[in-house]
């Protein structure tokens, strides 16, 4: 497409997952969300790890298994350092691991919201009548990627649909059934605004 404007879109997840538990003080299944600090006992040479989750209701704690009765000398002396110091960049990778949650618990409460920091990668707005937008994830996300289209362009799903059908729309990879399904890492979305009489404002929201 001439007259392309391209742009990084740096994608973060705002709520981590919530592990869905029975909660022995409320006598029911309640959401717990990660407290950001690790246990960590050790029994001779063997260390226990774990990521404390909180029920939301009434603060009753869950362990997150992250080692169990693993060799001391086998857990890199950094990585030991940064459990033991609650290491925030550490604590939000475990809970953001949503496989590893559903292993033990089952049911996981996801959240679709994201913050979007939009870097410029080539080409002019004043003159752009096309988009193209590469997506960067910081963590994997439940948000649809309609959702996140509609949301940051400021047109509906429909429209973005619409777009697909046309041709004018392109996702890559997966096409335009990729609409419907989260966002991933390394997704490039194309579109063709030549022919939209609004296209300024789209590009502007788009981080133009």
């Amino acid at each position: 497409m001439s007259g392309t404007l391209r742009i990084h879109w740096a994608i973060t997840p705002e709520i981590a997952p919530r592990p869905l538990i029975n909660c022995n003080r409320c006598g029911g299944v309640k959401a717990y969300r990660c407290s950001g600090k690790f246990r960590v006992n050790a029994n001779g040479k063997r260390i226990d790890v774990w990521l404390i989750y909180r029920c939301v209701d009434c603060d009753n704690s869950w362990n997150f298994g992250i080692f169990e009765r693993c060799n001391r000398r086998d857990i890199e002396p950094v990585l030991l350092q940064a459990l033991e110091s609650n290491d925030a960049g550490l604590a939000r990778r475990h809970a953001f691991d949503i496989v590893a949650l559903r292993k033990l618990v089952g049911c996981v409460e996801e959240f679709p919201d994201v913050a979007v920091h939009k870097r410029l990668l080539g080409g002019a707005s004043e003159s752009a009548v096309a988009l193209e937008l590469q997506l960067g994830l910081e963590m994997p996300t439940s948000l649809r990627l309609d959702r996140l289209l509609a949301s940051e362009l400021g047109i509906s799903r429909s429209r973005l649909q619409t777009l697909a059908e046309r041709r004018l729309l392109v996702v890559d990879p997966d096409g335009a059934k990729a609409l419907r399904k989260p966002a991933r890492q390394g997704m490039t979305i194309r579109i063709d605004l030549a022919g939209e009489p609004d296209h300024e404002a789209i590009i502007c929201a788009a981080g133009g």
